[in-house]
Parts: structure tokens; sequence; C-alpha cells
């Protein structure tokens, strides 16, 4: 994509701007009816004035009457990088030998000379060598620009039928500025994203997206380029803040030149050098009204998901400080797997709504995107909900609640009063500083992230313990019933067990009083290629046929899932691909080579997670079978003890389960 350059005189000075308009000759046209533009749309529009984000001062001063008196468009489209990098030379005065106030053309000063040592300069950062002759050099600039002059546009005259066509004009294009801007408020969308988005209602939609940026209404930017205060070629990516090392160089026929483009996020369209990047303006700030609501029964929650819940109110209704650090506003909600995370962000969610607020509900994996969309319809019957994931036919609505994909996050910006990323220690969002950077970037300045995990990574552990990050706990299920605290059996590794055909005596009879007392079995190997000959082996020793094997390489694999959750599976050997997301009223789970480098404490958590979770069968039964006791095993045993621990002493625990709960411990201690 290419753009323009030009200067415009108002107010004793000379400002720099860059313009996607395609009829050059409109520009300063446009440029004329900025006073009167805003004046029409705050009357019939309701106003799309954002004082935070304010226009630049010479765009001020014509809202505010005064006339631009005269001007110096480039006539050379420039590549978008360059005439971006232009405004921000003359912003900054690098290249420039002249006074701003100045006025006339030519090589020996004035703003036209400035504009053109500007444009040299960025050709010049860029590595693109000036196409013809340097303006300076020949002597005279005023060849490739164009003088626009206030005298003699007036000396011209117009008449009344003219004038009344031109009103008309700037009328219509300031309601598409007007429906722009409303339309990618929040958003961070390519050019054509914003085409798509606004389903061609503009027939001038880059006239819209100029006049709506000369207002403040949004805000257009390179999608990748140079950072501040660095070299020109050290490009980093607007959209998902991927830097040099995501940075590819090939030859544009958009730009005819070695053009960059980001490979981190691709797949969402190819972000690049001359591509254009729409941003919307941010969500207007919230007003906290400070109070807790009195009845959060209403959400039928246990004790421990209310306290906790509470807490969590009072974090995100409090009033937001003044330059208050964005990260600042994060909170940690760190709830046992079957705590009821879901139900706990519904008061939350209520919050932000009553208020005028939008909420995001963000997750790493789309299968739980759509699980958790008819839930939110059911708890928000009145209220817009946008699901967002890869093929959603949703893609460009707005809502007052968006289910997404932690990838959809990427095409917004500043756009939600509260953000919630559940199971932020799954993948692929664990340790992708990408999807970090586009949930922070998803917030509005002011907005709260809440982060909700069974299993927090180290560094937010770390970070609870030394108070520098906000919290609250949920140590018990909704049933109230302890977590089932794993025991340890001593078993050979599974290739030994494959390759001996043979199972302990111990574990054997620990797997069958499992099918004896009517449950299901998750048994968890690490490796893929181990799963169908365990499935196949175990299918021999306990006499069961309905045992299967499944992984992320199986294409059956939703529909053993299903079939396991009917009950028809009794046993399902399986990868860690199942440690999150399925729920089975009444199982026990095994844990094969547990001693082994892939299976860490987060995994072995969520694992164990998978018993006990129906009240119906509270107390299943969980092992970790392998060679020898791990730092891992003995961590996550340490944080499940660690929750009833708490919970016991907090009073969550039913009455009945707070003796069988310091029983059990005490019988764990010295099995171990």
């Amino acid at each position: 994509m290419k753009a323009f350059v030009y200067v415009v005189h108002v107010g004793g000075g000379w400002s720099a701007q860059m313009t996607i308009a395609p009829e050059v000759d409109r520009l300063f046209w446009m440029e004329e009816g900025l006073a009167e533009a805003v004046r029409l749309v705050d009357s019939r529009y309701g106003g799309m004035r954002n004082k935070d984000k304010a226009p630049n001062e010479a765009v001020e001063m014509r809202l505010k009457g005064e006339r631009a008196e005269e001007g110096w468009l480039w006539e050379e489209a420039l590549p978008l990088g360059d005439a971006i990098r232009c405004v921000e030379l003359w912003e900054c005065g690098a290249g420039s030998g002249v006074l701003r106030g100045s006025s006339g053309a030519g090589s020996g000063g004035g703003p036209l000379a400035s504009l053109a040592a500007c444009v040299e300069q960025a050709r010049r950062e860029a590595g693109a060598p000036m196409q013809g002759p340097s303006p300076q050099a020949a002597g005279d600039a005023s060849l490739r620009a164009r003088r626009w002059a206030r005298a003699a546009a007036d000396a011209g005259g117009s008449s009344p039928g003219t004038a009344r066509a031109a009103a008309r004009a700037r009328e219509a294009l300031a309601a598409a500025a007007q429906q722009a801007a409303a339309a990618l408020q929040g958003r961070a969308l390519l050019r054509s994203e914003a085409h798509a988005l606004q389903g061609g209602a503009a027939a001038d939609m880059g006239g819209a997206l100029q006049l709506a940026q000369l207002l403040g209404w949004l805000r257009l930017a390179g999608a990748v380029a140079a950072e501040h205060g660095r070299r020109r070629r050290e490009c980093r990516c607007r959209r998902c803040g991927s830097g040099e090392a995501h940075m590819h160089r090939t030859p544009c026929a958009a730009c005819g030149r070695m053009c960059a483009y980001c490979s981190a996020c691709l797949t969402m369209g190819r972000s690049r050098e001359c591509e254009l990047l729409v941003l919307g303006m941010p969500a207007p700030l919230l007003e906290a009204d400070g109070s807790i609501p009195a009845d959060l029964h209403k959400w039928q929650l246990s004790p421990a998901q209310a306290a906790a819940t509470e807490s969590a109110l009072q974090f995100i209704e409090a009033p937001t400080l003044p330059y208050q650090p964005h990260q600042n506003k994060e909170f940690l909600l760190w709830a046992v797997t079957g705590a009821g995370k879901t139900e706990m962000i519904f008061p939350l969610v209520e919050s932000v709504l009553s208020r005028g607020g939008r909420a995001l509900i963000a997750t790493p994996r789309r299968d739980v995107v759509i699980e958790l969309d008819p839930r939110i319809r059911r708890a928000f019957p009145q209220a817009r909900v946008v699901t967002l994931y890869g093929g959603s036919e949703q893609r460009w609505e707005a809502g007052d609640i968006t289910l997404a994909t932690t990838h959809q996050l990427m095409r917004f910006h500043q756009a939600f009063d509260l953000v919630i990323i559940d199971e932020l220690d799954a993948f692929p969002y664990h340790g992708d500083p990408i999807l970090h950077y586009a949930a922070d970037k998803s917030r509005a300045p002011h907005a709260p992230k809440l982060l909700l995990s069974a299993t927090p990574p180290t560094e937010l552990q770390r970070r609870v313990k030394s108070g520098q990050l906000p919290h609250a706990r949920v140590p018990v299920r909704y049933h109230r019933h302890p977590l089932p605290v794993p025991v340890l059996l001593r078993t050979p590794s599974v290739a030994k067990l494959l390759q001996t055909r043979k199972i302990p005596r111990a574990l054997l009879a620990a797997l069958s009083h499992s099918l004896n007392r009517g449950a299901q079995l998750f048994i968890f190997v690490q490796r893929i290629s181990q799963v169908e000959p365990m499935a196949k082996l175990l299918s021999v020793l306990l006499k069961q046929s309905a045992v299967e094997g499944t992984s992320s390489q199986d294409p059956d694999r939703a529909d053993k899932v299903s079939r396991f959750r009917k009950s028809d599976i009794r046993v399902l050997v399986t990868t860690t691909i199942l440690e999150r997301g399925v729920t089975i009223p009444r199982s026990d789970v095994y844990i094969l080579d547990a001693d082994g480098r892939l299976f860490d404490e987060a995994s072995l958590v969520q694992m164990a997670g998978r018993a006990g979770r129906s009240g119906d069968d509270p107390n299943g039964f969980v092992y970790f079978c392998g060679r020898e006791r791990t730092g891992a095993q003995a961590a996550a045993v340490s944080q499940i003890r660690g929750m009833n621990r708490i919970a016991r002493k907090r009073g969550y625990l039913l009455p009945e389960e707070q003796a069988n709960s310091w029983r059990w411990s005490k019988l764990f201690k010295r099995s171990n």
C-alpha cells in the first residue's frame, strides 16, 4: 500500500500529515471540512470525540475555527512505512534545517525543503534509493510537490449549486467516518479486514478512515514498523508484538521494494511493512460503583466460591488510580480442578455489564470456547454474546460478552473493560509471548485482567507468595469434599511392561478394584506410540473388551471421548491431551511413568483432577505409577494436600469430611 504526505500551515505553524485517501485532489477539501464535519457528527450522531486521544495541535486549531491558509502535497506516492516515517521525522525535527513557522519553498529553506528532507531521510533509512534525482540536489523541491493556497481558492468562487453539493458530500463523508469509527472501536485490523467489517457500507472507505483519523477517532499505522528509538530496519509487528526474529523480507508487488512481513501471526493474515493497521478508540472509562452485590447466592455459589468471587469483585470495582501501571490490574483466581470457575466469573461479568462495559472471556482451546457458549447465553439471556474462533460466523460482530480463543485477541485493541483468561497455564497460551501480548493489548487502559488456573505457572506463584499479585484461592470443589490425594505405586516403566507383557500384582489389583467398584479408568502414558499397545495389553490382562486408546493423532478421538462419557468405554489409555476438559462422574486415574520428565507438577495435578469431580463419587482414586518418586510428584502431592489443609482450616469442607480429610492426610504421611 502507498500513501501521500503533505504539510499544512495553520495558526502560525506547519503540521505534517499522511493520507491514504485515493482522490488526492480532495485532500485539502477534507482539511477545510474538519470543523464543519465534527459539528455535524457531534449534533447528529451523539459525538465521537475522544478526550484521551485528541487530534494533534494543528487539527485542534482547525476544529476551533482557525483556517488553513496554504499547504504542500508531495505528489509522489510513498510506501506506507515511508509516509508514516516522514510524519514522525517532521514531528521530531529530524532532517529539517528550517523553522516550522517560516513560509515559502525552494532549496533555500521553508516547509517544502523540510518535507523533501524528511522524504529523503525516510527512504535512506528504509534502504531504498531516491527514485530520480534528489529534489534538493536538483535545486527546487517544488518539482516534486504541489502547492495549495486559500487565497487562490477563494478568488475562484463557487456557485450556490456547487456549494450545496460540496456540503452534501462533506456530510456523507462525515457520516461514513463516524460509522467507521464506531464499528472499529476497540479493534486492530488490517485494511482488508476493516473493509470487510464495514461490508462495503462506505464507497469512499479510504476517505472515511482518513477523516476519522484527522478527527482523532482512530489511528492509522503501519502493520509492521520500526520501534520508537530504534533503527528503521529493526521492525516489530504492531499486531502481535513480534520483533526482528520473526521478520522476513521479500520483493513486494504492492510497494515495489523488499518488504518485511511477520511470520509469527501469518495465519491471521499477512501483516507487512506496507500494510495499513487500523487502531480504533479504546473503551471509555467505566465508573466504579464500589458496591458488592449482596445476593451472590442467586448464582448458587458454595462458601468457598462466594468468598473468592467477593474478593475478585472488590478488585475489579475498585477505582482506577491515575498513572496506575497496567500490569498491576491483574488478579489471580487460583481454584482447584472441578471448583466451578465458570460459575464464579458470572457475578464479575454481571458487574461490568451493569456499568455499561464489555467483558471478554478467552481460553487457549477452541473446544472450551464452544462448550462455554451455551452456558454464557443461559446465564445472560439479555446480553449480546459473540463467540470467536477459527471459522466463526460471528467474526465481525460486536457483543457485550465476547468468548474467544486467545489467538483472536490479536484483532482487538483496548476494547474490553474486563479480560478473563481461563486455563492460562494450558497450551498454547502458556509460554507464548505473542498471546500474552495480545491479551494485554485487548484490554482498555483502565481494565482489570482476571487470571484463572488450577495450576498457575511458577512465576505467578512466586508473585503470589511475594504479595505482588492479588489473588483468591478456592481450595475445595463445589461439592465440598477434599481432593483425592495421589498414592505412589512402584512399577517398572511402560516400555518394560510392554516388553514383558506383564503388570505388577499391586497395579493389577488396584485396576481390578477400580473396575469392581464401577469406576471408569483414565490411564495416562507419556508417549503416543505407547497408547495402542498399552490398550491392547490391558484389554487382555483385565479381560475387558471396553478398552480403547486415543491421542492427538487419533482421527477418532472425538468419537472415543464421547463414548467414554457415555460409559461405553470403561478404560481409556491416553496422553496429556485429555488432562483437561473431560469430566467423568465416577472415575479413577492411573498415571504410568509418573516419574518421567514429560510430566511436570502442573500436568500431574491436572491429570489427578480427573478423579473425584462428582458429588456422587467425590473420593476417587489417583495413582502415581513409576520406579521412583520425583520432585514433580512431591510438589503435586504437596499442592493437593495444601489445598485440602486450607479448605479444612477455613471450614469449607462438609462437617463429616473434616475428620476424614485429617485421617487421610495422616495415612498418606505414613505410607510415604
